[in-house]
């Protein structure tokens, strides 16, 4: 098997099941009852939707293109990936970091509410790193840093293309 697809797997099965307890667990309608009011409008279209973990849960598909070449990437399910997803679309100029990761400074600074104190980025992880304002994007692996928010991920092929690229353009996807 593929490592890239075994580790991508590794990591959206617990994501998936978790989701899946949560979803099964959690039923904010009302208990059912033969009474005539059953006709009535249905509770289920005004009830709130689930509320689903924060992480690596994806909401919105993006295109990035990479020095003129789309990718296909996702981005989470976060406070951070929604106030990133309101600046879309960017284009920025990325500089490499430890031979790891590309970054470029964002226009604005994004919210952390509610995000995790660090996080441990994966080979095509989007990221942002709040101590100084970037967007990082990585196409090897690299150790957890306190201050990253995950984003999202793009998909296979992605992190091999951005390893040689020298700007990036992000908007979301049609």
């Amino acid at each position: 098997m593929n490592p890239a697809l075994f580790r991508a797997l590794t990591r959206v099965f617990p994501a998936a099941a978790l989701l899946l307890v949560m979803t099964a667990c959690t039923d904010d309608s009302p208990p059912s009852s033969a009474s005539s009011s059953e006709s009535a409008s249905p509770q289920a279209s005004t009830a709130p939707a689930a509320t689903t973990p924060t992480g690596r849960t994806t909401a919105m598909n993006i295109r990035l293109t990479l020095d003129g070449h789309p990718v296909a990437a996702t981005l989470n399910d976060n406070p951070t990936a929604r106030d990133f997803a309101a600046q879309l679309p960017l284009t920025l100029s990325l500089r490499d970091l430890h031979q790891a990761e590309k970054i470029a400074d964002l226009p604005r600074k994004l919210s952390t509410s509610g995000a995790p104190e660090g996080a441990d980025p994966e080979v095509g992880d989007l990221a942002y790193y709040a101590p100084w304002n970037q967007l990082a994007t990585y196409y090897r692996d690299a150790p957890y840093a306190t201050g990253l928010v995950i984003l999202g991920h793009m998909a296979d092929g992605g992190a091999e293309r951005l390893a040689g690229a020298d700007e990036i353009t992000i908007e979301a996807a049609h």
